[in-house]
């Protein structure tokens, strides 16, 4: 997948488009998920979902113009400030729930909600982005989550990682900061990897045991802690040990005391990781809206209100606001070396029939001239 900017050629618009390959869409067996999102974001109208102009297809790719937002991300935001006052929390929790809130009203799930997907416009409002495209976790070489967690001992194998283990007293402790600076040193990383980070999934969705939209409160909750704390909850050296973390949720989810977070924020945070039964959100973004942790928030003017951030941006071009990486070989390989896939593929593929569309409330019929990229 690659995101670039891009130029309409008659109004002179820019857009962001995020390009697909059709034949990696099929090998990884996503074309459901694909026009998923492409159904999604025609579907649903809300502030905090970025908005989809058009898609189309030719014979290699898939395409989506979307508004661009220049803000940049979540991620970024938190790798350049460590960590947000709860009042700078909050309004993007607030913003989030909201986002999450309008997908769910549509019976979509995310399942997959992180920083990363957490986008913000040129005011340093929050929008919604990446509905089951980004990077999933390949858990197809773990052995069974069900495992009860490793404990040092004959024939028993630690975790590999250095992070305190509640099994074990006499492991290591590692203080906030040096929690903080080692996800910091791995996160650009983890971002980009061929694998992803199962950091903020939900641990019924690791089991695949089945799963419905309360799995994206707990994406919430994980997000809210790592904004207050400056890691995620469960954030462990290598995707692996954050699974069985994750899984083990009441050995592993602490808060710690150097962070100075309130009994309020503890208890939204642990009613959001926590039992699928017990989860707050389960019955509706009205039960997590009511919590006292929101207290003050006025939920139908969030959008009119002043950002708790507001990007610098130098231009409708600029991307500073985004973390830059290089883009692999595999990334720009010619169609040539397309693979076997490739001869699958005829110049009308069944399998994305029905993917072209426009919005016709947004886009005026001579703004479908061409993008320039």
């Amino acid at each position: 997948m690659q995101v670039r900017l891009c130029r309409e050629k008659t109004s002179k618009s820019v857009y962001a488009m995020k390009k697909l390959k059709k034949s990696e869409m099929l090998r990884r067996g996503q074309v459901e998920h694909v026009k998923a999102e492409r159904n999604l974001l025609a579907e649903v109208d809300s502030a905090y979902i970025v908005k989809l102009y058009y898609s189309f297809q030719d014979d290699e790719f898939l395409y989506l113009i979307m508004e661009y937002l220049p803000g940049g991300d979540m991620m970024t935001l938190l790798m350049r400030k460590d960590t947000l006052t709860e009042d700078e929390a909050k309004f993007y929790i607030a913003e989030t729930v909201l986002a999450i809130e309008s997908i769910h009203k549509h019976n979509y799930i995310h399942r997959d909600i992180k920083p990363d997907n957490l986008l913000l416009d040129l005011s340093g409002h929050l929008k919604l982005s990446d509905f089951g495209l980004c990077k999933p976790l390949d858990s197809s070489n773990f052995p069974n989550l069900n495992e009860p967690d490793y404990t040092p001992g004959k024939g028993a194998k630690p975790l590999p990682d250095n992070t305190s283990r509640l099994t074990n007293s006499s492991a290591p402790k590692r203080t906030q900061q040096e929690q903080l600076s080692h996800w910091q040193k791995n996160r650009r990383m983890l971002a980009y990897s061929t694998v992803g980070t199962p950091d903020y999934i939900a641990p019924e969705v690791l089991l695949k045991k089945g799963y419905g939209m309360e799995c994206d409160w707990w994406s919430l909750g994980a997000i809210m802690y790592e904004m207050l704390v400056g890691y995620p909850p469960f954030y462990s050296e290598d995707p692996m040990s954050t699974c069985r973390k994750i899984v083990n949720w009441r050995s592993h989810l602490k808060f710690p005391e150097e962070a100075k977070l309130s009994s309020e924020t503890k208890d939204l945070i642990s009613k959001l990781l926590c039992n699928v039964e017990q989860r707050l959100g389960t019955k509706g973004a009205h039960e997590i809206k009511a919590h006292t942790w929101f207290r003050g928030v006025q939920w139908e003017k969030l959008y009119q209100m002043k950002a708790a951030f507001i990007p610098e941006v130098n231009g409708e071009l600029d991307t500073q606001n985004f973390e830059k990486f290089e883009e692999t070989g595999a990334q720009v390989q010619s169609s040539s070396k397309a693979g076997p896939w490739r001869k699958m593929l005829p110049s009308k593929d069944a399998n994305f029939v029905g993917y072209t569309y426009k919005n016709f409330e947004i886009v005026n019929d001579d703004e479908v001239a061409g993008i320039a990229s």
